[in-house]
């Protein structure tokens, strides 16, 4: 027996999962996105992190037989406008979808307390659309970002934490509860910040800090917050220089690689996988 047999078991097996639309990805991830908790993805700009988001909005409305959910999505947004482009170009590499983008409702987000009051009426649309045939059940939730939320609304003093700290409780319980009563996959996205020394490093998953950009950092709203996920993937990037011989004359270009990291989870072992972006679609590497 090996030690992912183990891990496997903490999770039931009948456990529903989103495919990312990838089979690499998906086999990294052991199937998917699991419904019924939640699934944050952790990265510093640029890593994918919104990509990868953007095409669960997608894989989601697949059928439950080619690893989707069946359903439409919510995406809950709190910085850069929804960007109905970059899903249509996304939406080529998914033919079967009929009409893709008329199944993904959003909102903006203001504040913490704003997501939190939109968290709360969102029990009367899920219910509705799971009890009407018509339409299809919303599957999916996504939350872009985070971190986002808590930037300005509190202050770094005890009296704040404590508070910023039961917010995070209540948030998160919303989500888990909306999550095991309607079978939801929920996807929360968060930023990183930079740990300046070891002492900064609070271990937190299979590593104490994680690597970006040739920068060492750690997850953004501390171990309160890691507390309130189930799982966590972490997104990275590297700039690599490549040699080129052009016309007998030596240079060099500049490539990213991405990659996408378990931090911690219930039911998966820690691994990392290289992934691409591409203008139509995101995929991971066989290693």
């Amino acid at each position: 027996m090996k030690p992912e047999d183990l891990l496997q078991r903490l999770i039931p097996t009948h456990t529903q999962k989103c495919t990312v639309g990838c089979p690499v990805l998906d086999r990294f991830l052991g199937g998917g996105i699991p419904c019924n908790s939640i699934t944050e993805l952790v990265a510093e700009s640029g890593c994918g992190k919104t990509q990868i988001s953007f095409q669960l909005l997608l894989s989601a409305q697949l059928p439950t037989s080619l690893g989707g959910l069946s359903g439409s999505s919510i995406y809950l947004y709190s910085e850069s406008p929804f960007t109905v482009r970059r899903l249509h170009q996304l939406s080529s590499s998914f033919p079967t979808l009929h009409n893709p983008l008329d199944k993904i409702l959003t909102h903006p987000l203001h504040s913490a307390h704003h997501l939190f009051d939109v968290l709360s009426q969102l029990d009367s649309l899920l219910s509705s659309r799971r009890d009407t045939p018509s339409s299809p059940p919303i599957k999916l939730i996504v939350i872009d970002s985070i971190a986002a939320l808590f930037r300005f609304e509190f202050e770094n003093n005890p009296r704040d934490l404590k508070q910023r700290s039961g917010l995070f409780f209540r948030i998160s319980s919303k989500l888990k509860e909306q999550a095991r009563r309607f079978g939801l996959a929920v996807v929360v996205i968060n930023q990183v910040v930079d740990v300046m020394n070891d002492s900064d490093g609070l271990r937190i998953g299979n590593s104490t800090c994680l690597y970006t950009s040739e920068r060492k950092v750690c997850a953004a709203l501390g171990l309160s917050w890691a507390n309130c996920v189930n799982t966590r993937l972490f997104l990275s990037r590297q700039e690599e220089r490549i040699a080129r011989d052009v016309n007998g004359d030596d240079g060099f270009s500049t490539q990213t690689r991405r990659f996408i990291r378990v931090a911690f989870a219930p039911h998966l072992p820690d691994s990392y996988c290289e992934f691409v972006i591409t203008g139509e679609k995101i995929f991971g590497l066989e290693r």
